[in-house]
């Protein structure tokens, strides 16, 4: 996927006052470097017969990460990520979930209930190999018309996609749809709701709930335009649990049912879900967190998934080769970090240590299964 490549600017610090007043941190975040597999397929010539898509839950920033941004570098949040990024950087399209508007560059920044996020952590997801994010949520709102705007304008400004909020009654009209080396992948994104906090300026097109007939016409829209692969994210579930909701048991599987839709991804729960196959076509109800700092970091909150699903072309349409998927882990100390739990426990571990990630692996293991699908562990 292209990829602007500009000079990077003189130090964040100098540069914050006029960036915040302005509201633009393109230049700050420009050059976020290369991502060697995504390049070398690019030389290689278009993708034609097959692409991996890789998905992850939550990027939520409670103040104990910006600790550890600053403890990293200057608000630095690719560390934490860094564990997680080689299986990022293999696919040819990468999802997260940023579910909180941005703040302007210098702040202020604020978490819970009314996040409004460090922008930095749009420069390390692009630096992990992110190539699109995910918006629509309960906390799209949460910093009114100017948050879904100044989120949508930093994710441009670093060539990061965007689906699920709009600034414009048109950007939200025209689904999104990303060349994946000559294949054409729609993704759409709906919340189940916004915490109760109005449209704003009543204007109900910057975001879309969750409707099975609303999501159809979406996807039947995006083949109209010439998507060959269509993925629905979706914000729902039950907060801390595991166990899938009335809306998701209805929902999901009358989304697969419909042939315009190839796969369907969800968060919000903030712990793992079931992963369910149904006539070849694949749903991964809740991916957890990528990144958050939930209080409890001995239980499931802690704990995360990463997906990943391989498609090859047939005839006119995509079928899913594979589905597979990786356990991951937020550790509970300074500075924090998001683990790929198998890579970790290949190395030298306490036996403390050690103990964490194999509960973590097995918890997760437990419920992706536990609706019967079989997908492979990375």
């Amino acid at each position: 996927m292209a990829v602007r490549r500009r000079a990077v600017l003189g130090g964040m610090l100098a540069g914050a006052a006029a960036l915040a007043t302005s509201g633009c941190i393109a230049d700050t975040y420009a050059d976020t470097g290369t991502r060697p597999a995504k390049e070398q397929a690019k030389a290689k010539g278009p993708i034609k017969d097959r692409l991996t898509v890789v998905a992850t839950g939550d990027v939520l920033l409670h103040e104990r990460l910006w600790t550890t941004a600053k403890m990293d570098g200057d608000w630095d949040f690719a560390p934490l990520m860094s564990s997680v990024k080689p299986l990022v950087q293999k696919a040819d399209l990468a999802i997260a979930h940023l579910e909180t508007p941005l703040a302007p560059l210098g702040g202020p920044y604020h978490g819970y209930p009314l996040f409004q996020s460090p922008p930095q952590i749009a420069k390390a997801l692009k630096q992990t190999g992110y190539d699109l994010c995910t918006t629509a949520s309960n906390h799209s709102f949460d910093g009114g018309a100017a948050g879904v705007d100044r989120t949508l304008d930093t994710l441009d400004q670093l060539g990061l996609k965007h689906a699920g909020t709009a600034r414009t009654r048109a950007e939200a009209e025209a689904p999104t749809i990303v060349d994946v080396g000559g294949v054409k992948v729609a993704s759409l994104s709906f919340t189940f709701g916004f915490n109760g906090l109005p449209y704003p300026r009543g204007e109900t097109w910057r975001a879309t709930k969750i409707s099975t007939k609303t999501i159809k016409l979406k996807a039947q829209e995006a083949r109209d335009r010439g998507a060959d692969l269509v993925i629905v994210s979706c914000h729902w579930g039950t907060e801390y649990s595991n166990k899938l909701d009335d809306q998701q048991r209805e929902v999901g599987p009358q989304l697969l049912a419909d042939s315009n839709i190839d796969l369907v991804i969800g968060h919000h729960a903030h712990v793992v879900q079931p992963m369910q196959e149904i006539d070849g076509k694949w749903i991964a109800y809740g991916h957890g967190n990528l990144v958050a700092a939930h209080r409890e970091p001995s239980t499931t909150k802690a704990e995360g998934l990463l997906t990943r699903f391989t498609f090859t072309r047939d005839g006119d349409r995509w079928k899913t080769e594979q589905a597979e998927y990786a356990p991951l882990l937020m550790t509970d100390v300074l500075p924090v970090r998001v683990l790929d739990v198998r890579r970790e426990l290949a190395k030298d571990r306490s036996v403390a240590k050690k103990s964490r990630l194999e509960l973590a692996q097995e918890r997760t293991t437990e419920t992706v299964l536990s609706l019967g699908a079989r997908p492979k562990m990375l």
